[in-house]
Order: C-alpha cells, then sequence, then structure tokens
C-alpha cells in the first residue's frame, strides 16, 4: 500500500522514469543534446536511458520527443516540482493539459507530475483523476506508464474502491509482465479484502516464495486467507513455521494460538498463551479474556480458568465486569468451590442486562440452605426481569 512517509521517493521514481534517469534543468536542452549525441555516438543514445524496469513488457514504448514549442513550460512544471511548489505544478500541468499544441507525451508527462502533486496535497481524488489521464494519452515510456498504473491500482484500494483497483492490477500485471514480490502482495490483499480467498492464496504464495526475505504480516495474511478458505491444516503449519522462526514475537506466538483455536486444537492454543503468560508476555485484557475461554471450552480446566481470572484482576488487566465474574462463578461452582461461585455471583448480578443472574444465584443459594439470601436474590430477580418468573416466586414463597 501507499503510505505517506514514502511519498517524495514515489514521486522521484516516477519523474526519473518520465525524463530519462535523470532530473533535468532544462527538458528542451536535453532532447537536443541526447539527439546531437545519438548522432555523434552512432545512435547509442540507450546509454543516457534510465534501467528498464518491465523488460518482458507487452506494451510498445511509443517513440515520441517533448514539443520543442512547449519546453519553457514543461521546465517549469518540473521546477516546481523539484522545489515542492504543488500548487504551482498543478496549474503549470493544467496549462499544457490544456493547450493544444501538446503531443502525447507533454500531456502524459503534465498528467504524471499533476498526480504527484495533488497526491503530496493529499487530494487522492485528482490524484486518481490525472493517473487515468497518464494511461489515456499513453505518451510515457514503460516505466514511467507502468508506474502510473500500479500507483492508480494502489490508490484505488487505498480509497475502498477496492473492486476498481483489482482490475487495474489485474491489466498491470498482464501487460507489465511484473512478478515482484512487494506489487504481488498487494493484489493478494486486495483478493482477501473482497474474500476471494481461494484466488488470494496462489497470489501470496507467490509473492513470499519470491521474496528473499518476506515480511512477517505476508505469512500472517496468507494464514488467514488459508483459514478463511478452510484450509485450516495447512493455516496451522504456517503459522507453526512462523512462530518457530521468531519464537520471541508475541504477535507471533498469538498468531499460533488464534490458528490452533481456529482448528479446535484448544490444548495447543492453551499451551502457547499459558507460555506467554508465565513470562509476563500477557499484557492486554483481550489476551487474559482469549486465554481463559479457551481453558472455559475445555474439559476438566475449572481451575486454570479460576487461576488466570484472578491473576488478570489481581494485575489490573482484567476489568471486574460481567463476564469476567459470570465466568469466574461458574468455574468455582463447576470444581466443587459453592462458596466462592456464590461470592462471585454476587457480584456478577448486580452487572447483568436482566434478572437471570440473580435467578440462578438464588436456586444455588437455596440448595446450599441459604434461604433469606435466596429469597432475597430471587426477588432482584424480579425485580430486574426474568422469563421464569414462576421460579423466582417459588423460592420467594418457600416457608
Amino acid at each position: 500500500m501507499i503510505f505517506r512517509n514514502h511519498k517524495q521517493a514515489v514521486l522521484s521514481v516516477l519523474i526519473a522514469t518520465a525524463i530519462g534517469g535523470v532530473v533535468v534543468t532544462d527538458a528542451v536542452a536535453q532532447t537536443r543534446t541526447t539527439e546531437r549525441n545519438s548522432d555523434r555516438r552512432g545512435g547509442k543514445k540507450d546509454q543516457a536511458k534510465a534501467e528498464a524496469l518491465y523488460p518482458q513488457a507487452t506494451r510498445a514504448e511509443p517513440d515520441i520527443k517533448a514539443s520543442p514549442k512547449l519546453g519553457k513550460q514543461l521546465q517549469k512544471m518540473i521546477d516546481s516540482y523539484n522545489d515542492q511548489k504543488f500548487p504551482e505544478t498543478l496549474a503549470a500541468a493544467n496549462e499544457i493539459l490544456g493547450n493544444s499544441a501538446a503531443n502525447a507525451y507533454d500531456k502524459s508527462l503534465a498528467a504524471q507530475l499533476a498526480s504527484q502533486a495533488a497526491y503530496n496535497t493529499d487530494d487522492n481524488a485528482a490524484a486518481k483523476k490525472y493517473l487515468l489521464q497518464v494511461l489515456e494519452f499513453n505518451g510515457l515510456d514503460n516505466n514511467g506508464h507502468f508506474q502510473s498504473m500500479l500507483m492508480l491500482g494502489q490508490l484505488q484500494i487505498q480509497e475502498d474502491q477496492t473492486a476498481e483497483g483489482l482490475a487495474t492490477l489485474d491489466k498491470y500485471f498482464a501487460e507489465s509482465k511484473s512478478t515482484k514480490p512487494e506489487e504481488l502482495i498487494i493484489k493478494g490483499q486486495a483478493l482477501y479484502q473482497l474474500e476471494r480467498y481461494q484466488e488470494a492464496i496462489p497470489v501470496l504464495k507467490q509473492a513470499i516464495a519470491g521474496a528473499a526475505e518476506p515480511k512477517d504480516n505476508w505469512n500472517q495474511l496468507l494464514m488467514a486467507a488459508l483459514a478463511e478458505a478452510g484450509q485450516t491444516g495447512e493455516a496451522v503449519q504456517a503459522a507453526e513455521a512462523l512462530a518457530a522462526k521468531n519464537p520471541n514475537d508475541k504477535k507471533a506466538q498469538l498468531n499460533l494460538a488464534n490458528m490452533y483455536m481456529q482448528a479446535d486444537q484448544m490444548p495447543k492454543a492453551a499451551a502457547v498463551m499459558d507460555k506467554l503468560r508465565s513470562s509476563g508476555q500477557l499484557t492486554e485484557e483481550r489476551e487474559y479474556k482469549q486465554l481463559y475461554s479457551i481453558y472455559a471450552n475445555t474439559e476438566n480446566k475449572e481451575k486454570d480458568v479460576i487461576a488466570v481470572i484472578n491473576e488478570g484482576l489481581q494485575k489490573g488487566i482484567l476489568k471486574p465486569d460481567y463476564q469476567v465474574y459470570l465466568a469466574l462463578a461458574q468455574s468455582y461452582y463447576y470444581s466443587d468451590q459453592v462458596p466462592q461461585a456464590i461470592e462471585a455471583w454476587q457480584k456478577a448480578a448486580p452487572l447483568s442486562k436482566d434478572g437471570e443472574t440473580y435467578l440462578n444465584l438464588a436456586r444455588v443459594l437455596h440448595s446450599e440452605g441459604r434461604v433469606p439470601e435466596a429469597k432475597q436474590a430471587a426477588q432482584q430477580a424480579l425485580a430486574k426481569g426474568v422469563k421464569n418468573q414462576a421460579d423466582a416466586k417459588k423460592i420467594i414463597n418457600l416457608k
């Protein structure tokens, strides 16, 4: 994706490709000098050309040069851009775009620099409009043409025009024949956002395989696509490999735990999370909730639920809310620690949206022979509202 702190780098590349690999001081003079040097050297002007970024491209590069009549206007536009005077760049570019004497190259270059100026002033809508004009005028070399196409696709995706952006990227890859991993990952992410997981997987795999050092978030995206596509086994394998590669990376370990959970391998998920807890790496509420939820969904792990919740509350990481107290109460109850369960239910019930927890508390209190407290809880249940009022009234009417 495009990031703001990379703006100038993106622009520098695009300008260089548009005007022959260098930032010139005189656009017309450069054209004439190149022609003279070509004549003197027997046509070796390729020495001054920028490296071809798309050697396998199917597009035939246009053989168009800057119009001599527009030399001063082109140079004014280029200078303003190099000086980061973007409003002046836009004004000069629009003047060239409206000039009937401008050829396809002049207009393509003007639209390209206008797109960069618009992007640098946070006007993405205008940047996209100008990039479309670059492609329409079709006057730049392959470097400038395809990098403009790539930037258009990125901007479309960034602006939540994912389907349009993907179509632009498909055209880009089909015509440029690029296999750059950092570009393929953009397409893979777009396919993922469109929930086309089966299509995203081979693209992401190609990007990862082609990178000397693929970024961890690329692997995470692949894991997510595999999981969404129902290929849980392969997703787990990918998560295990990433976690093994980064044993001290908390995010990699949490991703592994999530993959184990999706694969319904709760004991393995718990082991990963508990290792993080033992080393003091669980520092967020959602992480403690995830761990005690794993234990709550695993047989005979009530004591582990209790330990995790109490530790989280003691550290101030877990908030003393309804769900926490309810999980604590149930775990105490099913581990035959009824007094502690009652205490937790007494804390949970006032936080409940209805009276059902009070009614459950009343039943437990009654079974423990604590009738006065049971009657009081039943009355509170009726006051907050319960579906089965008869049960509450039966407890209230106990002799």
